[in-house]
């Protein structure tokens, strides 16, 4: 099941568009979610990063101070194709912030230091803040205003995008070879990456598998639901009643499960309708399980907020929204256009 044939909700891509040609055509602001509390014994530094891996950035910040680098910290990984603002911790007890221009060097600008009372950890963010630059589109700019409209109303699948595949897209079958016993990583952060890429692939198998039967967002008796804004999820038992009123309203959404060892965390006609789906994987799932995973799960469906689309003079499209923590830009967008990931 390639990335690129998982089912649409708006009827497949418009046209085609150039997308990332340039690194300031793909802007991401990392949404922290808090305020620093302005004195602690963490260095935060807001930086703003061009054709830079956050994990390279985080690096130069530690040479530059001559800390070990296991003492900085970020929320999460950034495109490195592109113009990122993200936020880093530099643990520095007793020790006075340092000078902007002691931290920057060839695409990394200093914007901000301040000071927390704790370090950043992963996926502690609220989300991102997107702009994207849309080049060359060969499709009617009316068509993708009103394309545009739908996708903010009513969202898209919450599909793990092609970038958690790794490179081809090979990151499951290592995966899966890894289960086998055929395949060692040579580290623990390989090893993270294939575990990450199988249980996405499951999650996006039951998605798609729901929306081939027209109940993606329909619920049915044994749902597990969620908010799409903190991962807080709401098991069966725990449940007060109107939780099908409140998904109608737009409140939370129906989940599908991020596999591991343990129960399934929904019930009666979900837990049927989830084994039937994931029963065409058993290597996955019992890899998954092997590797120690529990079970969690995510929500389906994915709205983009604050959504702006601007038609620019020579008919490129620039989009604008936010979206949360571990979900992706390319995502939404793929119900618009294919994109042509082309450099100049």
């Amino acid at each position: 099941m390639d990335f690129n044939e998982l089912p649409y909700l708006h009827g497949g891509p418009l046209g085609r568009a150039r997308f990332k040609a340039q690194p300031e055509d793909f802007v991401v602001e990392e949404l922290l979610g808090f305020e620093p509390s302005g004195v602690g014994e963490h260095c935060l530094v807001w930086v703003e990063k061009r054709d830079l891996d956050s994990n390279v950035a985080g690096a130069r910040l530690a040479d530059a101070l001559g800390l070990r680098r296991r003492l900085v910290s970020h929320c999460g990984l950034k495109d490195r194709h592109a113009v990122t603002r993200q936020w880093f911790s530099l643990h520095m007890p007793g020790q006075p912030s340092p000078e902007a221009g002691a931290l920057e060097s060839e695409g990394l600008r200093v914007l901000r230091i301040t000071r927390n009372t704790r370090k950043l950890r992963r996926g502690i963010h609220a989300g991102n803040r997107f702009t994207i630059r849309l080049r060359d589109p060969d499709f009617d700019a009316a068509l993708a205003a009103q394309r545009w409209e739908a996708i903010a109303e009513q969202g898209v699948p919450n599909f793990f995008g092609v970038q958690r595949f790794g490179n081809e897209g090979r990151n499951v079958e290592k995966a899966e070879a890894m289960f086998r016993g055929e395949f060692t990583p040579g580290d623990r952060l390989l090893r993270g990456l294939l575990l990450s890429a199988a249980r996405s692939h499951l999650f996006n198998a039951v998605v798609a598998g729901r929306m081939a039967r027209g109940n993606w967002d329909r619920p049915l008796a044994g749902e597990v639901f969620g908010f799409a804004d903190n991962g807080t999820i709401l098991l069966p038992e725990n449940q007060r009643g109107d939780e099908v009123s409140r998904f109608e309203q737009g409140i939370v959404e129906l989940t599908a499960p991020l596999w591991g060892s343990g129960e399934l965390q929904s019930v009666d006609e979900v837990r049927a309708l989830e084994l039937e789906l994931l029963a065409a994987f058993p290597q996955l799932t019992a890899g998954l399980e092997q590797f120690g995973l529990r079970q969690e799960r995510r929500v389906m469906r994915l709205r983009p907020l604050q959504a702006v689309l601007e038609v620019l003079e020579n008919g490129d499209l620039q989009f604008q929204f936010d979206l949360p923590k571990g979900t992706y830009a390319t995502t939404v967008l793929r119900e618009l256009a294919m994109l042509d990931e082309r450099l100049t």
